[in-house]
């Protein structure tokens, strides 16, 4: 595990976008961290650096937001709304395990179902976890698998 202090947006930006420079067909990047703590900050830079020049946004109200254009597909997934396994199960987040690209679950913490992190660990045992906390109004302590970037 790896630690970076982010002194604004445009830094968790920049550390995404170094994620995004670096990943392979079928990523998966589990974010946690409360809200406003920059989660869909750090994709937006992701997605910079696998190419993608569209406009992202946090699909909480539409579970999935998809991004081409770039070197790899981006799968954006925002789990806010869904609380249980069931529901978790029932929106087929399970298909972005193994995505044909690169996935990004915020709120990747609601995926307790231990059949999925099961199917995980045998379909994509390198699955890299970033939890981002809030500091102070502008700094974060971003937490992170040190063999993603």
């Amino acid at each position: 595990m790896a630690i970076f202090i982010s002194h604004s947006p445009a830094e968790t930006e920049a550390l995404g976008e170094k994620f995004g420079r670096l990943a392979r067909r079928g990523t998966v990047f589990a974010l946690s961290g409360d809200l406003g703590a920059g989660k869909t900050q750090f994709v937006k830079g992701l997605a910079r650096g696998l190419g993608i020049s569209a406009r992202v946004h946090s699909p909480t109200f539409t579970l999935v937001n998809e991004y081409g254009g770039g070197r790899l597909k981006l799968f954006h997934l925002d789990l806010y709304r869904l609380e249980t396994p069931a529901q978790i199960l029932s929106a087929g987040v399970e298909e972005f395990l193994s995505p044909d690209g690169v996935a990004v679950i915020e709120w990747a913490e609601r995926i307790a179902n231990e059949e999925l992190r099961m199917k995980n660990e045998e379909t994509k045992p390198g699955m890299i976890s970033v939890r981002i906390e809030i500091i102070g109004e502008s700094e974060r302590k971003i937490i992170y698998d040190d063999s993603g970037a």
